[in-house]
């Protein structure tokens, strides 16, 4: 039996899994992490990551070093996304991590990002058309997915975070000019991508943290019992916008207070939104899924192909 570790340095947090991998070629997730680092805060136009950001992601990925520790025959792959990857001192950055938590870091494409965001939806849910849209704390991936196959991909360097500070200065009142021009800043990248059109109609499949609030507030107001359970949930564009209505009518407080709603996201939630209901509008899309599974995922699922292929795990099954 293998232990695979994967970890996912975002923007805005940093997750682990563990897998433990049988021979027989079953597995299950015996371990999930997750600390809110905010390491792409107050980075600027000069794409510099700040000291206290820095002290934050580092602590947070020690502490999953400590905890894959406890497990036996451990493989880790560690990536970095959009804040390590825009960022002009990711080398002293990367040398840190290294030295003060053992980690190695691979800094990953927005391409890759995307990709592997695709792997992690195409092996979990009964998709075979659709537009996949990730918005993370400091980019946005778009895949287009025609008969089950990644077609095209694009990771645009604006997320949840990012926009937030660009847009929304004060963090407080969503002053209606602000979002307007949000959302005009983001019908003109829509349009600047060339093949997004070739979507239009279909069924959006949507992760990462910004967008997941939104299954988790209509769950919570359904009284699902399960409300974070949300993998492969299903909502319709009215409900969708409904909920966009009501966060962006609210103060920082108010957001704060919104069941669902996690209250250090309040911050950042309408940046964070903005993008998927952009896209939904761009492509007018009524049918939104939700995926609890991405690239953390979709790095497994390569890893144990890999693992078949080399013959170390019998069968293709699947736990």
């Amino acid at each position: 039996m293998e232990h695979f570790a994967v970890i996912d340095l975002g923007s805005n947090s940093a997750r682990m899994t563990i897998t433990a991998i049988h021979d027989d070629g079953t597995f299950d997730v015996v371990a999930q992490e997750k600390e809110m680092v905010r390491l792409s805060e107050k980075m600027g136009e000069e794409k510099v990551l700040q000291e206290a950001a820095i002290k934050r992601t580092t602590a947070a990925l020690k502490g999953f070093a400590e905890k894959a520790a406890e497990y036996s025959d451990v493989k880790m792959r560690a990536v970095a996304t959009a804040a390590t990857r825009q960022a002009t001192n990711q080398k002293k950055f990367l040398a840190h991590v290294k030295e003060v938590a053992g980690i190695e870091l691979e800094v990953i494409s927005g391409n890759q990002e995307a990709y592997y965001d695709y792997l992690g939806i195409i092996n979990t849910l009964p998709v075979t058309n659709c537009v996949v849209i990730d918005t993370g704390g400091g980019s946005t991936e778009l895949v287009l997915v025609q008969n089950g196959h990644a077609v095209n991909v694009i990771s645009l360097p604006y997320g949840a975070v990012n926009l937030s500070e660009r847009f929304f200065p004060s963090k407080d009142t969503i002053k209606a000019g602000e979002l307007f021009q949000l959302m005009t800043s983001m019908d003109k990248l829509y349009n600047g991508v060339w093949w997004l059109r070739r979507g239009h109609n279909l069924p959006i499949v949507a992760l990462g943290g910004s967008n997941r609030t939104i299954a988790k507030i209509e769950r919570r107001s359904r009284e699902i019992f399960d409300f974070e359970n949300l993998h492969g949930f299903k909502m319709r564009d009215s409900e969708v916008y409904a909920i966009f209505k009501d966060v962006v009518s609210k103060d920082l407080k108010e957001r704060g207070d919104i069941p669902g709603l996690s209250r250090e996201r309040a911050d950042i939630i309408v940046g964070g939104m903005t993008p998927l209901i952009s896209l939904m509008r761009f492509l007018d899309s009524d049918r939104l899924i939700f995926s609890q599974y991405g690239l953390r995922e979709g790095i497994f699922y390569e890893h144990f192909s890999e693992m078949q292929k080399e013959g170390l795990i019998n069968g293709d099954d699947r736990s």
